[in-house]
């Protein structure tokens, strides 16, 4: 590992304690609390634990019928520090750090069911053809009082007051909880998270924070991963909840995860830009591979039970196969602005993602796009809920149905990755069934 690795420990004595975390598909931290001198060792030669860690369901239980488990004996994988290094904690009251890692074989190759390595797999498709995907992802979230069984938006710190209405761009929703997004601010600062705009939200106690363009794909399903972890630890150091879920409330918008990428060539250029209004073929093409994808990759939008009450009409979130030019209720966007700043706006997803599997989606489904020149439909205009057009899966088991028997996702993911998925999916579908709702709200509150 890099010396500054090392001398991020040295150059930060206060901290006594380190968190080695790696992804699961459900987006959850899993790993180990280690002492300095166990954190130093890791640098050089990892840590260890079950391939099958890293395909859980959202209980943190194995799945029952993974070979993963008994059938391999749960063997192990090597994991190693991602080049992100140390970021502090500082949701927590002690100082700590968190180092992010990924699994790899005995051997060094990369374990395919690790969903940083299936971002990764996607990256290194654009490299092969000299491209490079800049990606900025903006994430809703709900502030939440979860003390009784009944959810409601917290009382402000200010005021003591609630405001149980949503307040779309109000300053002074924001205001109310002034302190804990101040912190939240240095706090992105302090991990390197580059927190850029916030704004009240249609949905009671509902924010967005964007995060700004990076051209690093990887560093920002980071940073969005990272962002999550803090904002729901920070909140209840304030006393409340925060949560990414994609719909806490039956009778308000729900929380989405919207990603804007373009696309750069060898000389930074903007392959979609083409001095206009309506952008290049390029462009047209990643629209055309996104809405081909779109409907097979429902399960990587919305992996959850309640992912499926938000993606209802006229909810402001996207439920059919469509795109258009600055229209928000279109799956796909393309925004207005300066013809070089051309870009794609893929609104599927929601709040509860795993960011390193929806943007491997997202862009995945974008260069298929791209290399098989896939034209798309017309843009349409209008109000895209009104309009007869073909609809996103609308139920979890048909999006795993579709998921599994795609003949495009082999194309994006590996085929291990897919079955772990699969699985896992599979087996909450069976578990969640045998709980009420509020119970079920419980799980995915915290977790997503």
């Amino acid at each position: 590992m890099p010396a500054p690795f090392s001398d991020w420990l040295q150059q930060n004595p206060d901290v006594r304690t380190v968190r080695a975390a790696a992804c699961d598909l459900n987006g959850v931290a899993r790993g180990k609390r280690m002492p300095i001198p166990t954190a130093q060792k890791l640098l050089t030669d990892g840590t260890r634990f079950p391939m099958s860690v890293l395909s859980l369901d959202i209980w943190g239980e194995d799945i029952e019928d993974s070979p993963l488990v008994f059938e391999t004996g749960d063997r192990d994988g090597t994991l190693f520090p991602t080049e992100r290094g140390f970021v502090p904690m500082p949701w927590l009251e002690a100082p700590s750090a968190l180092i992010p890692i990924w699994m790899f074989h005995e051997d060094g190759r990369p374990y395919d069911g690790d969903p940083r390595h299936a971002l990764r797999r996607t990256v290194e498709r654009f490299k092969s053809h000299g491209l490079t995907p800049v990606v900025a992802v903006e994430l809703e979230f709900f502030l939440i009082d979860d003390s009784k069984r009944q959810l409601q938006v917290p009382p402000s710190p200010r005021s003591g007051k609630r405001r149980n209405a949503g307040e779309i761009l109000s300053i002074r929703a924001l205001d109310a909880f002034d302190v804990f997004f101040t912190e939240l601010y240095d706090a992105c600062e302090a991990m390197g998270i580059p927190a850029d705009t916030a704004i009240s939200e249609s949905g009671i106690g509902q924010f967005e924070i964007n995060l700004v363009h990076e051209a690093d794909a990887l560093k920002a399903a980071d940073d969005a991963w990272l962002f999550k972890m803090l904002v729901k630890g920070l909140a209840r150091r304030h006393g409340f909840a925060a949560s990414f879920m994609a719909k806490p409330y039956d009778d308000n918008a729900g929380s989405g995860m919207h990603a804007h990428f373009s696309v750069l060539d060898t000389a930074g250029r903007n392959i979609f830009d083409n001095g206009g209004h309506d952008g290049t073929d390029a462009l047209r093409h990643a629209i055309g591979g996104c809405l081909a994808a779109m409907q097979d990759s429902t399960l990587i939008f919305a992996p959850h039970l309640n992912s499926y009450d938000r993606i209802v009409p006229g909810a402001h979130a996207p439920c059919h196969l469509s795109w258009a030019y600055e229209n928000r209720t279109a799956a796909i966007r393309v925004p207005s602005g300066a013809p070089a700043a051309r870009r794609v706006e893929h609104r599927v997803a929601g709040g509860d993602v795993n960011p390193y599997l929806a943007l491997a989606a997202i862009l995945g489904a974008a260069l298929n796009g791209i290399e098989d020149q896939t034209a798309p439909p017309p843009p349409i205009t209008g109000n895209a809920y009104d309009q007869a057009l073909p609809r996103i899966p609308s139920d979890w088991s048909t999006a795993v149905d579709r998921f599994e028997a795609s003949p495009i996702m082999p194309r994006l993911f590996s085929a291990e990755l897919i079955r772990n998925y699969v699985l896992t999916k599979r087996q909450e579908i069976r578990d969640m069934a045998e709980l009420d709702p509020a119970e079920q709200v419980e799980i995915y509150l915290d977790t997503v």
